[in-house]
């Protein structure tokens, strides 16, 4: 716990652009937590390079990640935000606690599975034990909640047990963190596939709405959105593609599901989808007006990335010299 608050810790990797999956279950919630928590937000380029990545591009995208931080709300006078690469401590603890995770509970990563099938010719170390590296992140800062999707909790859970297990052997050292998971939009599901998660790295254009997206194409993805044969509009089990659509309207206005279902009684697939369009284009476009904005003032990105390493390098370097006392280490 830091200034009486309790820590709250957030990471989104430069890997592409952003999706409305990440805006709704993480980004759009964000400023809400700094009222409540002391609150890390982190643009975690480390762990982006477990995939190859163009250098130049991985550059371009960090700064891009900040401003989007910044665009949908985040003060840097309220909020930590940083580069995780700008903060050494990250890797430090990461090897430290390499040494107390065990290699079974690495090869049962859902998301190592996933990510070796699709990058089968780059099954590197660093893709097996990057789980150990988001703990590192997560325990550094003494965190107490960590906002996460669904397909996120595996690790926290992970980090949970690395916890527990270095405290057991040391004593106490780390705070054992809770992952809070968004009662919506827990999971956006893909446009075209709506039985699976929306990914940013999806191949198929149409499949995925991404938060910079302008409003006409924002308006043409969801006409093409995949539904089912039926017409009514109503959330049930077999109706993926309406579900989703809903879940999605849902998260943009706060309307429960029988709400939305109310509301276009007797009205047609395509009137629906064209509703979610406007709704959903016209709620990112401040956040992009502001993005693009940002991206101008590469100055003040680059002070904001300064103030916020040193913010975090403080706190991340309180726990780190006190876990290297408690391992053995000679400290200088």
């Amino acid at each position: 716990m830091l200034n009486d608050k309790k820590v709250s810790y957030s990471g989104i990797q430069p890997s592409g652009n952003l999706t409305i999956g990440n805006y709704l279950g993480a980004l759009k919630n964000f400023s809400e937590y700094s009222e409540k928590y002391k609150t890390f937000y982190c643009v975690v380029d480390e762990h982006a390079i477990t995939v190859r990545q163009v250098p130049a591009e991985l550059r371009k995208r960090t700064y891009e990640t900040l401003a989007l931080y910044l665009a949908c709300g985040l003060d840097p006078e309220q909020n930590c935000l940083y580069v995780q690469s700008h903060v050494p401590a990250h890797a430090e603890l990461a090897w430290i606690l390499n040494c107390y995770t065990m290699f079974g509970e690495l090869s049962r990563m859902t998301q190592f599975k996933d990510k070796s099938a699709k990058h089968a010719n780059n099954v590197n170390a660093g893709l097996f034990t990057y789980p150990v590296l988001m703990a590192a992140d997560i325990l550094l800062y003494q965190t107490d909640v960590v906002p996460v999707g669904i397909d996120q909790k595996q690790h926290v859970e992970l980090a949970r047990d690395i916890a527990v297990r270095f405290n057991g052997v040391y004593s106490d050292t780390f705070t054992v963190p809770e992952p809070i998971i968004s009662k919506t939009g827990k999971k956006i599901m893909s446009l075209a596939e709506p039985t699976k998660k929306m990914s940013k790295s999806d191949e198929n254009a149409n499949a995925v709405v991404y938060i910079l997206d302008d409003k006409d194409t924002v308006i043409r993805k969801f006409k093409r959105a995949v539904t089912d044969s039926d017409t009514e509009i109503k959330y049930a089990e077999g109706k993926d593609g309406i579900n989703n659509l809903m879940t999605i309207y849902s998260c943009f206005t706060g309307k429960e599901f029988d709400e939305i279902e109310r509301e276009f009684a007797g009205k047609g697939y395509g009137e629906f989808k064209l509703a979610v369009g406007e709704t959903c284009a016209d709620c990112l476009a401040p956040v992009r007006e502001e993005f693009n904005r940002l991206l101008k003032d590469k100055a003040y990105l680059e002070t904001v990335m300064k103030n916020g390493a040193a913010e975090a390098a403080y706190y991340a370097n309180k726990t780190l010299s006190k876990v290297r006392r408690k391992v053995g280490f000679v400290n200088l």
